[in-house]
């Protein structure tokens, strides 16, 4: 049985907004990873209408194409959790963000001694980090092995052939612009728990977007929030014009900072808590119950 959508009726009395921003699974895409006919027409809608559209996602640039395919728009995306603003109209690069080996080098040891004090005090799990790598490149059609490259022990979430396999010493002696540490048998929650606050937040900034033992790090203060302030500002627009859509932890800054701030009605808990208002699922057309106030 679809759940009710929320009341949103209290959106009718604030201006339109002149910059949207969502996140792409969980929130722009259903579960069957398509984008809803209402979702689409409603964005559109807006666009002609004068207001602008971004992407804001952890997905890499290469994996935007099965998004893009179901949109006749080409908007600027932020990727990788804010390290990367990719044009998906040029296929260019605008800004990246990176981690530097030196830095790679040092969170790793400090993540693996979290790890094992935890088990000290009494965690109980066999489970070992591994790491793999998201390089920016050039183009997002780049070969895929060059854009990601994985330690031999890292357990995949997702099925992958599109990646190279080198050894820790290659992995985190490059620059990356999103480094994965891979924790199965534990929740991403539980690893975060343990690894965050071990790293201090000049070194890195830690997240997570899925919920299976995977932690995202990005350089420090490298947040979808950091990316999207810049392309906004470019745009001659303001903070309060914004209205953002999203679901999981690596949201939260970015709902903290728009004008309106909108958590998806299968979004986390502490994702709802730091939204303005709540709108229905991703399979229940949240984000057009939101734009339709306007558009």
């Amino acid at each position: 049985m679809t759940a009710p959508a929320p009341d949103l009726t209290s959106l009718a009395a604030l201006q339109a907004p002149g910059f949207i921003a969502s996140d792409i699974d969980g929130t722009l895409l259903d579960s069957r990873e398509r984008i809803q006919p209402r979702v689409r027409d409603a964005i559109l809608r807006a666009v002609r209408g004068g207001t602008s559209f971004a992407l804001a996602t952890g997905r890499p640039a290469r994996w935007l194409m099965p998004v893009l395919d179901q949109l006749p728009i080409r908007p600027i995306a932020v990727c990788s959790n804010g390290a990367v603003v990719y044009d998906t109209d040029t296929d260019e690069i605008i800004r990246g963000n990176f981690l530097g080996a030196e830095i790679l080098q040092e969170i790793v040891p400090m993540a693996r001694e979290a790890l094992k004090k935890a088990k000290s005090d009494g965690l109980t799990t066999s489970s070992e980090l591994s790491v793999a790598a998201e390089r920016a490149g050039g183009s997002a059609w780049d070969p895929p092995e060059e854009l990601f490259a994985v330690s031999k022990s890292y357990v995949h979430l997702w099925e992958s052939t599109e990646h190279s396999v080198e050894t820790e010493a290659e992995i985190l002696g490059k620059p990356a612009t999103k480094l994965l540490m891979s924790g199965p048998g534990l929740m991403s929650q539980e690893l975060y728990d343990i690894i965050a606050p071990a790293i201090p937040e000049e070194l890195a900034h830690v997240t997570f977007s899925m919920p299976d033992g995977l932690l995202e790090i990005s350089a420090p203060g490298v947040t979808k929030r950091s990316a999207l302030e810049s392309v906004v500002t470019d745009l001659g627009l303001t903070t309060e014009s914004v209205v953002a859509f999203g679901d999981m932890p690596n949201d939260i800054e970015m709902l903290s900072w728009a004008g309106l701030g909108v958590a998806m009605g299968n979004a986390r808990p502490e994702v709802k808590d730091a939204a303005d208002v709540v709108t229905a699922a991703n399979d229940d057309s949240g984000i057009a119950e939101v734009l339709e106030t306007w558009f």
